[in-house]
């Protein structure tokens, strides 16, 4: 494993992230199974582990702190917050009020008395973003938490908080987690390059785009992954057209789809790491077998004209982060009185 600096924080971390999200309920619910596979990606020299208090309600945070037991000290470990983790408004979002809790209950789930990577897993429209930072920074100060990260945030958010940190002289965000693959190169246009300019790592999710880049998704055809019929983005024919014409240059390469998908996702200069979430063995072991690929500028360039750069196939998926203005109507239309000139 050729290991990368995250950012400018000096940390050395794998260019594969172990993603923890199927290992809980919502995916693989037995424990020892799930620390197996911990392990086992660990001993393969993937260093890097992400969490989040949300998956499986803290049951994923559970299973890895059991997984880290007597090897804490050799793994760069990220957790996130935000998304809802009760009924009470107050157990979500991003102030001041709900970090303080909210890092106390990973730290006890993950059974550290620190975080390396704390992220917020979405912008929160509702809270300043100066109190998230101001409340953030007191956990970098209080030795809690080494490094902050931000998730899914619109460029021109990033820049604001990057602002908002240097005037308020507040620890700032350092790393960015958004979603990226052939088929999601959105991030592209300026998420990456402002996160470069700023010194930030980056560690993308959804590599596979979700499991559409696993070839276990065609057109017309019939598959056995249980998500397909939740996923709405998995019945969208630009995003299966796009797919139809990968599998083709990925048999020409002689590489199996999910190879040329991770291979692609940490090929880009502004990539730190890319997050893989397997739920099985199984599958661990097939991403592994693809740790030394390398693209070639012909393979990329045949990528492009598929997927041009820059480019989001089809429409958002579910778990896509949209601005305010996005999905609400009263934001973007003026009463119907004053739409007239």
């Amino acid at each position: 494993m050729q290991y990368r600096t995250l950012g400018r924080t000096g940390i050395k971390v794998s260019p594969y992230a172990l993603g923890a999200m199927m290992f809980g309920a919502i995916g693989n619910p037995d424990h020892d199974d799930a620390i197996r596979i911990i392990h086992r990606a660990l001993d393969a020299g993937i260093n890097f582990v992400d969490t989040a208090d949300v998956y499986s309600r803290g049951e994923s945070e559970e299973i890895v702190g059991k997984a880290l037991k007597g090897r804490r000290d050799h793994v760069v470990l990220a957790t996130k917050l935000h998304l809802p983790m009760g009924d009470d408004p107050n157990q979500r979002g991003n102030s001041r009020r709900w970090i303080m809790t909210a890092v106390e209950n990973s730290l006890r789930r993950l059974q550290t008395d620190h975080i390396d990577l704390y992220q917020i897993h979405r912008p929160d429209p509702d809270t300043d973003i100066e109190d998230t930072l101001s409340a953030l920074s007191d956990l970098i100060h209080s030795g809690k938490v080494r490094v902050i990260g931000s998730s899914t945030m619109p460029a021109s958010d990033i820049v604001e908080a990057q602002w908002v940190s240097e005037r308020r002289r507040l620890e700032r965000f350092r790393t960015e987690q958004p979603t990226y693959s052939i088929l999601n190169r959105g991030i592209e246009t300026e998420v990456l390059p402002v996160a470069q300019r700023y010194g930030m790592g980056t560690l993308v999710w959804s590599p596979l785009a979700k499991g559409m880049l696993t070839g276990r998704i065609r057109k017309g055809r019939q598959t056995d992954l249980r998500r397909a019929a939740l996923i709405t983005s998995f019945s969208d024919e630009r995003r299966l057209d796009a797919v139809e014409q990968l599998i083709p240059l990925a048999e020409k390469a002689g590489l199996p789809m999910t190879h040329l998908a991770m291979a692609f996702a940490i090929a880009h200069p502004g990539v730190t790491s890319a997050i893989i979430g397997p739920r099985t063995m199984e599958q661990l072991d097939d991403l592994l077998a693809g740790v030394d690929v390398t693209l070639t500028d012909e393979i990329l360039d045949q990528i492009d004209e598929i997927v041009p750069p820059g480019t989001d196939v089809g429409r958002p998926d579910q778990s896509a982060y949209l601005p305010p203005a996005l999905r609400s109507p009263n934001l973007r239309r003026r009463p119907v009185g004053e739409r007239a000139a």
